[in-house]
């Protein structure tokens, strides 16, 4: 397993990290299995979409602001109960096969580390597991 370090800079961001998970199942020597992609926290999570616009970020980020806002009346009291839903919502891990030692993303398709409650210093963990062939 591999943990990836990142400082996030706004309270509500996306962090593209599929080049840094490209390299950990490369690093693997992995040619068939599939790679387990997590954040072990609570107000964060993974996603993937496309990568090669980014307004397509931007506007995912607008509407679960507008879905959930920050700042409304929430029973926890930390504050961050929105970031908790986000975090909910788009889920904390991924699963991407891995097919000639490189992940079968589709052709627009990268990989997100979504910050809900940032700025922060957050791990993600990656884990590439060969298959049973």
């Amino acid at each position: 397993m591999e943990t990836l370090e990142l400082k996030t800079k706004s309270r509500n961001e996306f962090v593209d990290l599929t080049r840094e998970i490209n390299q950990a199942v490369k690093k693997s020597g992995v040619l068939e299995g599939f790679c387990l992609v997590y954040v072990p926290h609570t107000t964060a999570g993974i996603t993937i979409n496309e990568g090669a616009d980014p307004d397509v970020v931007k506007d995912i980020l607008k509407h679960l602001e507008e879905l959930v806002p920050a700042g409304k009346r929430f029973l926890h009291t930390e504050g961050n109960s929105d970031a908790h839903i986000k975090s909910s919502l788009v889920g904390v891990s991924q699963l991407i096969p891995i097919t000639g030692g490189k992940l079968a993303l589709g052709t627009w398709q990268a990989i997100f580390f979504c910050e809900f409650d940032g700025p922060r210093t957050r791990n993600v963990l990656v884990q590439v597991v060969p298959s049973g062939k």
